[in-house]
């Protein structure tokens, strides 16, 4: 039940969120926002700062419920998305962001303009637009509304529009109005609630598994009972080998997914942008690191103690009125998306359950706050700025910015109940993502890399990557989508090469990236917590392989 004392607790967050995200990103009277104060926090971000923000736009319903529910059935295996990202973060924060910082940019699509063309970066500002609006603000809107349902309602679907539109009013009551500032501050309360949340989930879940009651048994239990949910590296005979393709997960597909995510996606990068210089940025993304290792601890663990729950003789439950298996009819291995909520519902206590609801909100409003701030950044600089309105005001411009979000925002709201799957959603989301990320990431690192890479060069590739990533998904070979990943990239990164040097012969490399040595020299702080993080992930793979 979600007694009243829950309710006052949750009810208090959604105000005090909403408040402090209006607070922060006030203005002097008389002062009017700028388009560097909207949509990059007036470039004035700490590492902290940063570094909270990023893993609150990261984490929302699709990993607090999605990637808990492929825990429930492959196990600690679904971790090296979060681990693997600790691991891209370090990547993006030497190689990546010194580029983007020293260009100045306010959108990733800037980047394509100055190193290609207007047509191909309009080309992928839109495309950007229509992932945001169509797939991740819809997906997290029905997520965390399906979620709210199972844990405050009956499960039944009889309050999923009215969570759908709670978490759209919330979100865009302190984003649309404060921009960036009001997304990144608020971002830094919502870890700290999010991180809370999972912990005391996670130590909850656990301890009700053994009749002793303690956290360190019921460990000891899941993994004594389930050996095999804890390999992070699955076996071809494995059922979900297709999902997460073993070894490919160290050294094919994954990191393909994983810089395309880190560090060419708006919503994503665009804290890292909005840094007071390049140091403070990269000290943002070695934080965001080290949180990314906790995450599966709070995230992962707990659907594993679901899945110990619904194995019945398995996990035995000492709380009093809970029955001692969660009932599905989820086969062993398959995800399930009802586990989080489902512990949730009926493990954690009176006014405990306020404050852990109030933590998977936080998770899923930071995400729609970040998601809309960036369509809106998008749309204003990208679109309307460039083919609307060349000479728009600040007032303008901001507003232009509010507008394109707000109806991004409706959309998605509409969109959201149609896309009930039964399949786990993470990885659909990251499965259907993948059509188009190897392209796209191919014409940004051969755009960084290969001075000889041109517009005709990156078009072609582009427009490829899609074509051969949709033949070889319905060419009946079978192949596990990380593969496929894998080799669209490596191809299309040929083509591009292959097209840019034949079709470029005689010109000069006016638009390449011109880097030296100090270009991509970083702190000796930066330097010692990325080998940190490294050996952490090395030990994680080696105990757990």
């Amino acid at each position: 039940m979600f007694a009243t004392l829950d309710i006052v607790i949750f009810v208090v967050y959604l105000l005090g969120i909403v408040a402090l995200g209006l607070y922060m990103s006030r203005t002097k009277d008389g002062v009017e926002k700028t388009a560097e104060d909207y949509f990059l926090a007036s470039k004035s971000l700490p590492w902290w700062a940063i570094g909270t923000s990023l893993i609150a736009a990261n984490i929302s319903a699709e990993q607090m419920i999605g990637m808990s529910g492929q825990a429930f059935g492959m196990g600690i295996a679904i971790a090296s998305y979060e681990l693997m990202a600790a691991a891209t973060l370090i990547i993006v924060g030497k190689y990546f962001l010194p580029i983007f910082i020293e260009k100045k940019l306010f959108t990733i699509p800037q980047f394509v303009k100055e190193r290609y063309s207007d047509e191909l970066k309009t080309i992928l500002a839109i495309f950007w637009l229509f992932l945001f609006t169509f797939v991740n603000l819809s997906t997290v809107l029905l997520l965390g509304a399906m979620a709210l349902d199972t844990i405050i309602g009956t499960g039944d679907k009889s309050l999923l529009m009215y969570g759908i539109i709670g978490l759209a009013l919330i979100s865009a009551a302190y984003s649309l109005y404060g921009g960036l500032t009001a997304v990144a501050w608020t971002d830094v309360v919502q870890v700290v609630l999010l991180i809370l949340g999972g912990i005391i989930t996670t130590y909850l879940a656990c301890s009700h598994l053994t009749p002793s009651g303690g956290f360190v048994d019921g460990v000891q239990h899941i993994y004594s009972t389930l050996p095999e949910k804890f390999h992070m590296i699955l076996g071809r005979d494995h059922p979900m080998y297709k999902e997460l393709p073993g070894i490919a997960v160290l050294v094919g597909g994954m990191w393909v997914a994983n810089l395309y995510y880190w560090g060419f996606n708006q919503y994503i990068i665009q804290r890292a942008l909005a840094a007071k210089d390049i140091k403070e940025a990269q000290k943002g993304l070695v934080l965001a690191g080290f949180l990314k290792i906790l995450i599966p601890f709070i995230v992962v663990i707990p659907g594993i103690a679901a899945y110990s729950y619904y194995a019945g003789g398995a996990g035995t439950s000492v709380v009093e009125g809970v029955s001692t298996a969660l009932q599905v009819d989820n086969p062993p291995f398959q995800a399930n998306d009802n586990a989080y909520p489902w512990l949730i519902k009926n493990l954690i206590p009176t006014g405990f359950k306020g404050l852990v609801v109030a933590a998977l909100a936080a998770a899923i409003i930071s995400s729609l706050a970040s998601m809309m701030n960036s369509i809106s950044t998008i749309f204003t600089m990208d679109i309307y700025q460039q083919y609307i309105n060349k000479n728009a005001s600040s007032k303008t411009t901001v507003n232009v910015g509010r507008i394109s979000a707000a109806v991004a925002l409706v959309i998605a709201m509409i969109i959201a109940p149609m896309l009930a799957n039964g399949r786990g959603i993470f990885n659909v989301i990251q499965e259907y993502t993948a059509v188009v990320s190897p392209g796209i990431l191919a014409v940004f690192m051969l755009g960084l890399f290969y001075k000889k890479a041109n517009n005709k060069g990156a078009i072609t590739g582009i427009l490829f990557s899609i074509v051969f990533a949709l033949v070889l998904k319905f060419s009946g070979l079978g192949l596990p989508w990380m593969h496929e990943t894998s080799l669209v990239f490596v191809i299309t990164c040929l083509v591009i090469a292959g097209v840019s040097y034949v079709s470029g012969k005689g010109l000069d490399d006016q638009y390449a990236i011109k880097t030296d040595g100090s270009t991509f020299t970083t702190s000796s702080a930066f330097n010692i917590s990325s080998f940190i993080i490294l050996l952490i992930l090395a030990f994680l793979y080696a105990a757990f392989w």
